[in-house]
């Protein structure tokens, strides 16, 4: 079977989707849409794409696709992905999956209803280092899991003059922000460890709203979050704590910490080692590689590399007509879109609030 596949959006597509896609065999290439058809063209240049556009619309009226990957600024989100569902073709839909809760229960809905396949772009659920910890967890090797620490400070946005004037990741109206860019990402990857979120406490700020335009040093204001913090505390009684900033002048990048009654994990994503350590031993290194890194045009990164056994379980499913083995579907983002709208509630609220 060849999986007819279009792309919406012409950017993070380019870095990951599309290099994952070309690795895949009978996966077709049909179509890609950008706002800015210059992009779209750029991104079919290099992939080999025979139709280009910048009307979305347009170009799932015009084919048949088995498969819509949506990569696009996450107001777009839910109209996109309606339309295609509607159209016949299953969906990966990129974090975060929607604006609001209610978005996101009409798409797992309306995906449901359909009986096609969905999942969201949360690649981190495909690494190895990051399933290991998963297992490490369910086989007791650290005990009961008590606590979890997660710290990610960047520099991207520390520079006010970092990027251009009205950038939709600093626009609230767009869906930016580094909760829903980063921080669901740790949601997701705080359920697959440890289960469901009982409840937040949580504060979303825009420490640096003055910016500067990179290309003509007008100032603009951004409205999105800049850094957040939150604490959950799981079903299971485990209680997590993390921290995101994108406003820093130096960056840490991603640490991962998690505690147990009987051992320690740790991952951090400079040299990405997982280390483990059991109740009286020192450290092991139990790092996992990735054999798909050393595929030719996969970028560099767990986030490129991990896309590409994503879209391998995807494609296959779809294949084979059967549902998901491994990822984060639509429930998933869903539950995640829950937590990150009572985040904000608690920041405005400043209480906990239960899911």
């Amino acid at each position: 079977m060849t999986i007819r596949t279009g792309i919406i959006g012409a950017s993070f597509a380019r870095q990951a989707y599309l290099p994952a896609l070309r690795t895949i065999e009978d996966v077709e290439l049909t179509a890609i849409a950008s706002a800015r058809l210059t992009s779209a063209q750029a991104a079919a240049d290099a992939f080999g794409i025979p139709r280009v556009y910048d009307d979305w619309q347009r170009m799932i009226g015009e084919h048949e696709f088995d498969l819509v990957c949506i990569a696009t600024p996450t107001v777009y989100h839910a109209s996109m992905t309606l339309a295609a569902l509607r159209a016949g073709a299953h969906v990966l839909c990129e974090k975060p999956m929607a604006m609001d809760q209610a978005e996101s229960a009409q798409m797992l809905e309306t995906a449901e209803s359909l009986d096609m396949l969905h999942i969201i772009g949360h690649e981190l659920r495909f690494n190895p280092n990051r399933r290991k910890i998963k297992a490490l967890i369910e086989s007791g090797v650290i005990g009961d899991a008590r606590h979890a620490n997660i710290v990610n400070i960047s520099a991207s946005w520390g520079d006010p003059a970092s990027h251009a004037a009205g950038h939709w990741l600093a626009r609230a109206d767009m869906g930016g922000g580094r909760l829903g860019a980063n921080g669901s990402h740790q949601l997701d990857l705080l359920r697959f460890w440890l289960g469901d979120i009982g409840a937040v406490s949580g504060q979303v700020a825009t420490l640096a709203a003055g910016r500067l335009d990179k290309n003509s040093g007008a100032a603009w204001t951004a409205s999105a979050d800049d850094q957040f913090s939150f604490m959950a505390e799981m079903q299971s009684g485990a209680l997590c704590s993390v921290f995101v900033s994108s406003v820093a002048r130096h960056g840490t990048g991603n640490q991962t910490q998690i505690f147990g009654s009987e051992g320690t994990i740790m991952l951090a994503d400079d040299d990405e080692k997982l280390l483990v350590a059991r109740a009286g031993e020192d450290y092991q290194d139990m790092s996992q590689s990735d054999s798909n890194a050393a595929l030719p045009g996969v970028g560099a990164g767990v986030w490129n590399v991990s896309f590409v056994a994503l879209m391998q379980e995807l494609t296959a499913a779809i294949r084979e007509g059967r549902r998901l083995a491994w990822g984060a579907t639509f429930a998933d983002g869903h539950q995640c879109q829950i937590a990150m709208d009572a985040i904000r509630r608690s920041s405005i609220e400043r209480r906990w609030v239960t899911l």
